[in-house]
């Protein structure tokens, strides 16, 4: 029987050049805009930006206050980040004096009830987006919702369903080490915390976090809510991930039927009462998906079709990035899902994915702790050990990639993961905190503060042609004639579309 590294060499020499090189990429990601001295903005989404509800590169997310730049698919990394950061360019100068907050946790922020969700017009689809976010703070309060992050989607010709959630399996597994190197919220605003428990400790002035965290968003103040703990979610096969959504859809759940559908006034607090009111609404570091058509559910798509690619999760904005994500976090993040990919994935168990889950825990609120164990194969295993053992499984990965893509930035991206492991001083997280104890503003806001305006001022200085302003002025333009054009167009009642969006007839 070949031993692990064996097969690995094996499944690595089956790829093929064309598949390699037909890697598709694209990102997602989400920033606060902040007024100028780092509190929350509570303008509208800049109409220089079009519409949200039908722009294809620029929306909102939870709040009005929550840009989401959304980029093509791109067989690049290069290519990828040169559409990102014209999106960065393009979204500055539509701002004004505003600030794209480079970090995933929030800037300052107002009372809950003062965060100002999300506003997608009249027509029924975009009603639908605004009560399922008013729905969200409703279950888990507005500032959960105003933390930010960053969504990669990958896709490799040749794969199917099975070998997509083959990789999802595998990820969940190994995602310690992404929360490791790249987890960049250690800390938080004492806006983010104040009238909650939080287990933290105060390290500066309105500062709270954990000293030997990585990623206080992916840990027990982020995504996380009671009625999801109780799902288990199986990520063995499309047929029992599709069913384990469905159930979580139709399941009610006590605390959100005492909220109700609909409020004394008769207006929406959330579109059910269900432990899940959509499928979005799951939780999750990773999620096989499937490209929808306008008012397509993303179930129906994804069982009638199958998975097209996979949504990484996981990623933090990178405070120290003018636009929160470096091209060498990508070609990390490449070589480690080629690593899912060749490795063997056996079943997940309720007894395993629950390890895994607290291994997340552990390196979300103390990955840097010096000894930190986590669990595997049933033993314990001290998290440096076993990222570098990962590390090394790396190498020819990288070193095939590189070979067919005619470069060397999967190796470099791994020589600059091996020396964070070695000297985790280096990490995001830890520069974050040692900046945090020595800048003289001394807080999380005016650290992040600083960044986000020098990340401004960098990308305002970019050449910024008057073809791109033009293609760019048009796309906004047609956004907002579809999103006219869909008010303007007959349709049932709000209340007849939400039934029949979730099948309730």
């Amino acid at each position: 029987m070949p031993t692990h590294q064996e097969q690995l060499a094996r499944n690595l020499a089956r790829l093929t050049q064309s598949q390699l090189q037909g890697i598709g990429r694209g990102v997602e990601k989400e920033s606060l805009r902040s007024r100028p001295d780092g509190s929350l903005a509570l303008t509208p989404h800049p109409t220089a930006l079009g519409s949200p509800l039908t722009h294809p590169s620029v929306t909102t997310d939870f709040c009005e206050s929550q840009v989401e730049l959304i980029t093509g698919v791109h067989h690049g990394v290069n290519e990828l980040v040169a559409e990102l950061t014209d999106l960065h360019q393009l979204t500055h100068r539509a701002m004004g004096e505003e600030l794209l907050w480079g970090a995933s946790m929030p800037c300052g922020l107002p009372t809950d009830e003062t965060i100002p969700l999300a506003r997608y017009g009249r027509s029924n689809e975009g009603r639908l987006k605004s009560v399922y976010r008013m729905g969200l703070g409703h279950r888990y309060g507005r500032r959960m919702q105003t933390i930010s992050g960053i969504h990669y989607n990958w896709s490799m010709p040749g794969l199917g369903s099975e070998d997509y959630f083959a990789i999802a399996r595998n990820f969940r597994r190994h995602a310690f080490l992404l929360l490791y190197l790249f987890g960049a919220s250690p800390a938080v605003c004492s806006s983010f915390v104040a009238g909650r428990r939080h287990g933290l400790v105060e390290l500066a002035r309105h500062t709270w976090g954990q000293p030997g965290a990585t990623t206080l968003r992916m840990g027990r103040l982020g995504y996380q809510s009671d009625a999801q703990a109780g799902l288990n979610i199986s990520y063995n096969d499309l047929p029992t991930y599709l069913r384990g959504l469905r159930e979580a859809i139709a399941t009610p759940y006590p605390a959100y039927e005492a909220v109700g559908i609909l409020n004394p006034g008769g207006e929406y607090n959330q579109l059910s009462t269900s432990v899940l009111q959509i499928e979005n609404e799951f939780y999750s570091s990773i999620r096989p998906k499937r490209s929808v058509a306008r008012g397509e559910r993303p179930l129906a798509a994804l069982g009638q079709r199958g998975v097209e690619y996979i949504e990484v999760r996981c990623i933090d904005l990178d405070p120290f990035e003018p636009i929160g994500l470096a091209a060498n976090t990508l070609h990390f993040i490449d070589v480690f899902l080629l690593h899912c990919m060749l490795s063997a994935s056996p079943p997940d168990t309720p007894a395993q994915v629950a390890a895994v889950g607290r291994n997340h825990e552990r390196t979300a609120s103390s990955g840097r702790t010096p000894g930190l164990l986590l669990e595997r194969d049933g033993g314990d295993v001290e998290l440096r050990s076993w990222a570098e053992k990962l590390l090394l499984e790396f190498e020819p990965i990288a070193d095939r990639l590189d070979q067919a893509l005619g470069t060397n930035a999967h190796a470099t991206a791994l020589a600059s993961a091996k020396a964070a492991v070695a000297s985790p001083e280096l990490l995001p997280s830890a520069r974050m905190l040692k900046a945090l104890g020595n800048g003289p503003e001394g807080s999380y806001v005016q650290f992040i503060r600083s960044l986000s305006t020098q990340a401004r001022q960098q990308l305002l200085a970019m050449p910024w042609t008057a073809e791109r302003a033009a293609r760019w002025h048009g796309l906004a333009e047609r956004s907002i004639v579809a999103q006219q054009l869909l008010e303007e167009t007959s349709s049932p009642p709000f209340e007849a579309y939400r039934r029949a969006y979730l099948g309730l007839d």
